[in-house]
């Protein structure tokens, strides 16, 4: 049993919590939260500091490196990382490896899954997705969202090697009829996407969430606000654009000049999108070739976007979590929470470093 005490952060929607979803202590018995004082409670562990419910990475891979699948030891070890890292609830956007076997595990985090990625063919980067034409877009929709959870993970734009820049990978009734099928059978669909072309025809076609988004521009903002649809930037990963518009440079010129645009103004788009009220959520794009365990960086990248710090959390947080149909820190919920030093509110660096992490009423690191 654990007795958890200081300022535990319930967020917004909590009527018995104080003013900004405070209580000051809960307590873990049989790897459940409650807020009730347990009678005749005896070896109790206490646990004090400042409480978040666990860190939501909702855009990473387990299972998958620069090359494509992975074995699971090296999963392991992602996973592992990051929840170390305090993220006890990862949506992984797109993977070839089978990860069902993480779920047996009482030590590694929750995963909700899109199943793999679903691309154009050679429009991708080789060995992550299936690589399919138009014509086959519903059908490998439909199977996709029968293998994850809840999701399916599209790749809208991609560099086309004709026009040496970004493009839509689908046309306008392809993805129609392929959002509707997903949706029909209860799944949600998002989509990789840099380019500004690229997503209005998507948003238009019923899409319930854009990754990386950097095409975002005033023309598409309020078409975003107004359907509700997400957006999850995934800015750390979006700091490496100019590296990879060097590598491509001098066989994608005009490539190169629009991932160092999109780049230039990633913090005016971010802010701009929040400022407009589109739903905003962490993501980190770990797995391919970025290391895991940045959750607490990206929460950084958004607030240095001009987010406050609260809304920030949020998105990590307490609103990711609904967002994703998980519950936070709530009576009879599964114990995942993470324990800082200081006030996360007041300076969210304090992500980086966990004074413990707890997941499923267990202290894990």
């Amino acid at each position: 049993m654990l007795h958890i005490k200081g300022r535990v952060l319930v967020g917004p929607g909590d009527e018995h919590a104080a003013g900004g979803g405070v209580r000051d202590e809960m307590w873990v018995v049989d790897g459940r939260i409650t807020f009730e004082r347990p009678a005749g409670a005896r070896d109790v562990r206490l646990v004090e500091g400042w409480v978040l419910p666990g860190l939501v990475d909702a855009h990473c891979h387990v299972g998958l490196d620069a090359h494509g699948a992975v074995d699971e030891s090296t999963s392991e070890k992602q996973a592992l990382t990051d929840r170390d890292a305090g993220a006890l609830l990862l949506r992984d956007a797109g993977s070839p490896a089978d990860t069902r076997w993480i779920d047996d595990r009482e030590d590694l985090p929750r995963i909700i899954r899109a199943g793999r990625h679903i691309a154009r063919t050679k429009r991708y980067i080789r060995n992550y997705a299936h690589e399919i034409e138009p014509e086959d877009l519903v059908a490998y929709v439909a199977a996709e969202a029968r293998r994850g959870d809840g999701w399916v993970k599209l790749v809208g734009d991609w560099i086309d090697r004709e026009t040496g820049d970004l493009t839509a990978c689908w046309p306008r009734g392809a993805v129609e009829a392929a959002i509707a099928e997903a949706h029909r059978l209860g799944a949600r669909v998002t989509a990789h996407c840099f380019a500004e072309e690229t997503l209005a025809p998507l948003v238009e076609a019923g899409i319930d969430c854009i990754e990386h988004a950097t095409g975002l521009t005033e023309e598409t903002i309020p078409l975003f606000a107004e359907r509700g649809v997400a957006i999850v930037p995934t800015l750390v990963n979006i700091a490496t654009f100019p590296r990879l518009a060097l590598g491509g440079e001098a066989k994608f010129p005009r490539w190169a000049d629009h991932m160092r645009r999109l780049h230039a103004r990633r913090y005016e788009t971010v802010r701009a999108a929040y400022d407009a009220g589109i739903p905003i959520f962490t993501g980190t794009d770990a797995g391919g070739s970025l290391a895991h365990g940045l959750i607490g960086q990206e929460v950084a990248e958004l607030v240095k976007a001009g987010i406050p710090a609260r809304d920030a959390l949020s998105s990590a947080t307490w609103g990711a979590r609904a967002w994703l149909g998980r519950p936070g820190l709530t009576e009879g919920a599964a114990a995942d929470f993470v324990v800082y030093e200081t006030d996360p509110r007041e300076d969210v660096r304090v992500l980086t470093s966990p004074r413990r992490v707890v997941l499923r009423g267990r202290v894990v690191a």
